[in-house]
């Protein structure tokens, strides 16, 4: 097709087998597209191609992931906004006609693709490139970084447990990793996780606040929108990496959202009470702030009040 089609945020750049797809870094431009700058997609990644009326005088050309293979829709796990989404291309409404048009080429081109590999099922290998590390995000109880052969984790005094606090700093190496287990910065308990290879045996792990495989973002704090391509290199890395005689399906992937989190040893019994109150408190700032609504302050801290 060799053409380019601009929208809103995002321009698609139709090669003879994929689509190359830039994001715009400006104000309104969402910060996880921003964040992910380019991204080139493979025909053979894409389930579907679909054109739907948007809103406010506006039409949405979507191409469908197939699943499994995008890390990055992997590691988001269904979580993403709209508005977030990047396989989406929003356009004005006067576009409709050559916006069909691209959707009805690229649609013959995915089928075509389909056709050759033989196969328009979930993929059984990522097909999409991961982002490029090193990679890094601050969070609100630690530093995280990823350099393609091992996770680290910084701790904040102003943030960490007493629980992160007593085992230190933390190193991942991606051999040690199933996946990981990404939670929106969206919700209050938004966090990112990282699943151990060890955790298959039952061992069981405790809220992410307590857990020192996990980080957790914060509503409203830094810029945690970094963290889903992270995640998403993190878990392209354990892919890559799966033992002689274990499918890649075998490894742990990001877990849905919604899934219960897994409760041990941290999380069964009752909490430090110093750092019941420096949760309570930093959730104070952040009601205050706006950032939590009265419903949720007081939901909440009841919640955390109950583990005295």
């Amino acid at each position: 097709m060799g053409d380019v089609l601009a929208g809103i945020h995002a321009t698609w750049e139709f090669d003879g087998d994929s689509v190359l797809i830039r994001f715009e870094r400006g104000i309104r431009t969402p910060k996880l597209l921003s964040a992910l700058g380019e991204r080139r997609i493979p025909h053979e990644a894409l389930a579907d191609v679909t054109l739907t009326q948007g809103k406010r005088g506006t039409v949405v050309l979507h191409a469908v992931p197939r699943p499994g293979a995008d890390p990055l829709m992997d590691a988001a796990a269904g979580q993403l906004k709209e508005g977030c989404d990047p396989y989406r291309l929003v356009l004005p409404a006067e576009r409709e006609v050559i916006a069909e048009y691209y959707a009805d080429e690229l649609r013959e081109r995915v089928r075509a693709a389909a056709a050759r590999v033989g196969d328009a099922g979930p993929a059984d290998r990522f097909l999409v490139a991961a982002p490029e590390g090193p990679l890094q995000f601050k969070a609100y109880d630690g530093k995280a970084g990823f350099d393609g052969a091992q996770v680290t984790f910084r701790w904040f005094w102003t943030g960490a447990s007493s629980a992160k606090w007593k085992v230190g700093d933390q190193s991942f190496p991606v051999a040690s990793l199933s996946g990981v287990e990404w939670r929106s910065p969206d919700v209050f308990n938004g966090h990112l996780r990282m699943l151990l290879r060890d955790d298959a045996d039952g061992r069981s792990v405790g809220p992410a606040d307590q857990d020192p495989a996990a980080v957790v973002f914060g509503l409203g704090y830094g810029p945690v929108h970094e963290s889903l391509p992270f995640a998403a290199a993190v878990l392209a890395a354990v892919r890559s990496t799966v033992p002689a005689g274990v499918s890649e399906r075998g490894l742990a992937p990001s877990v849905p959202a919604g899934a219960p989190l897994r409760m041990g040893a941290l999380g069964a019994g009752r909490r430090d009470p110093a750092d019941i109150a420096e949760r309570i408190r930093h959730l104070g700032e952040l009601h205050e702030a706006g950032l939590v609504t009265d419903e949720e302050f007081g939901a909440k801290k009841a919640e955390l009040l109950s583990e005295l």
